[in-house]
């Protein structure tokens, strides 16, 4: 009876001054979380680490050698008339770079002037010029000049070939005076054909068809 009183004293006791019963081993609920992993805890403390499971221990080492002589290779300049120097720089590559940048910043700059066509056609000329005597057309695929003005100029090419021959006829400054339909109609006075170059036979007998037999001459006295 006196032990009974006694446990149960010091259960109150317990109770009033706030302190919590011990928990026993077996919940499991004293274990660190370093306890439930402890591989997690070999990685942080700088110890081998394991690679993909299944994998050998080199395998790793093994492919981040192979991956460090690749980059070094590709830094290396390719020796000349091999496989990876024809595949990697092919030849004239930096003409054709150069050659596309320059082509890009004349269209651009046609599509600018484009806005005030009156008073920049005679810029547009000579941007066109450029693109024709440097052939930089070719850079973007295009055989000829004039197909590369069905399908990227939206002049249309007959009126950008004819801005191609103001320029290579006319003053600048006297083309921008008289203005463009004006100078227009004046190379397509200069590109008609004239009457001579019509009727170059004019005046004079015309010869006989090839296709005629020539007539037996008569003997005489008949």
């Amino acid at each position: 009876m006196m032990a009974t009183t006694k446990k149960g004293g010091t259960k109150k006791a317990a109770a009033k001054g706030g302190e919590k019963p011990a928990v026993g081993k077996g919940t499991g609920a004293g274990k660190s979380p370093a306890g439930k992993n402890g591989k997690d805890d070999k990685s942080a403390g700088g110890k081998r680490k394991l690679g993909l499971r299944g994998a050998a221990p080199w395998a790793a080492r093994h492919a981040a050698k192979h991956a460090a002589e690749a980059r070094a290779r590709a830094a290396e300049p390719p020796l000349p008339g091999s496989a990876r120097a024809t595949i990697r720089t092919p030849t004239g590559a930096e003409d054709i770079k150069a050659k596309i940048g320059d082509l890009h910043n004349a269209l651009q700059h046609i599509k600018q002037l484009r806005k005030n066509f009156n008073k920049s056609f005679y810029d547009i000329g000579e941007i066109l010029k450029d693109v024709q005597s440097r052939k930089l057309y070719e850079a973007k695929g295009y055989g000829t000049f004039e197909a590369f003005l069905e399908r990227e100029i939206d002049l249309g090419k007959i009126t950008s070939l004819r801005l191609v021959r103001v320029v290579a006829i006319f003053l600048k400054d006297a083309a921008l005076e008289y203005g463009v339909d004006r100078v227009l109609n004046a190379l397509v006075a200069l590109e008609a054909p004239t009457e001579s170059s019509l009727d170059v036979n004019k005046g004079k007998v015309p010869p006989p068809p090839i296709s005629t037999a020539a007539l037996p001459l008569k003997p005489p006295g008949r």
